[in-house]
């Protein structure tokens, strides 16, 4: 293992001209032979998108494919990539919401989706006045990845907590606007986890609620992150407050008020989003499903 971890790091290290032209030959594997996940990702955008022709069907799952291949070696990419670099290519808008929410004595609590690319967002924790930025990650099968990723996303700073452990870190913690915890918040739960959903993209969507739990419990600040590829190797995320309706947050509110602005990010940019996902696998799995719409 550690001379493949030796190569990736050397892979890592390649200028990104150099690794778009992997990315290149991947998609082209990908789209043109192999035809990676095809059958659920055009089965995903038909569903979500039941208004579109097959033919802006097929567009889209064409572009999707090219971003995933970029999605790929830009990943490999943050094994090595340094702050200032990371700072360049990732924008960064709507910063004073953090420093808002440090006056206002609440930690941060990140909600984005799996749109590209999530994981370049790390260098934030170099920018932002909170001391504790905690990238949430969920273990995965190989040990080797496990390491190689949890390596990632404490780069600049940054303290991963794996999912089984956040909710108990947070809750134990003080409420003091001195930390911000990163949710890729469209997770799908495990089928024997599966209570909630709700309708997401026309479709019953079984939906992670670990972030509700704290919304309801304690007084956080919670914040969507609209990710937006300005063009190949440069992102841009805005910053959203996400505002309970009343002086505190009801059950499922947040989890219903991030998929919105998750779908209109979708409908903005539907080429740019982890559509290959089986996310609607466990939706039979729903006990109760929330006819509520914000």
């Amino acid at each position: 293992m550690s001379f493949l971890i030796k190569i990736l790091f050397f892979i890592s290290k390649l200028p990104l001209r150099i690794l778009y032209i992997f990315s290149d030959v991947m998609f082209f594997l990908n789209y043109y032979l192999v035809g990676y996940r095809k059958t659920v990702i055009t089965q995903n955008l038909r569903n979500s998108f039941p208004d579109k022709s097959e033919e802006e069907i097929r567009k889209i799952r064409k572009k999707f494919y090219r971003n995933f291949s970029d999605y790929l070696v830009e990943t490999i990419k943050s094994f090595s990539i340094s702050e200032t670099e990371s700072r360049v290519r990732m924008q960064h808008i709507n910063q004073d919401l953090f420093h808002e929410a440090k006056k206002e004595g609440k930690n941060i609590i990140l909600l984005a989706g799996h749109v590209f690319n999530w994981e370049w967002i790390n260098a934030l924790a170099k920018i932002i006045p909170q001391a504790h930025c905690h990238p949430v990650y969920r273990k995965v099968n190989s040990d080797f990845w496990e390491n190689q990723m949890k390596k990632v996303r404490n780069k600049f700073g940054n303290e991963a907590l794996e999912a089984n452990e956040v909710i108990r870190n947070i809750f134990r913690s003080e409420n003091n606007g001195d930390s911000a915890y990163m949710f890729v918040a469209d997770q799908t739960p495990h089928f024997s986890h599966v209570t909630y959903g709700l309708e997401f993209m026309h479709q019953r969507t079984p939906a992670f609620i670990g972030y509700d739990k704290l919304a309801t419990r304690m007084d956080l600040a919670f914040i969507y992150c609209e990710m937006k590829k300005v063009k190949r190797g440069y992102y841009q995320v805005n910053y959203y407050r996400i505002y309970p309706d009343q002086e505190r947050f009801t059950e499922h509110e947040v989890v219903r008020k991030f998929h919105k602005m998750l779908e209109n990010t979708l409908h903005k940019h539907p080429d740019n989003y982890l559509w290959s996902h089986r996310k609607w696998k466990y939706q039979d799995s729903i006990k109760i499903f929330d006819t509520e719409k914000n």
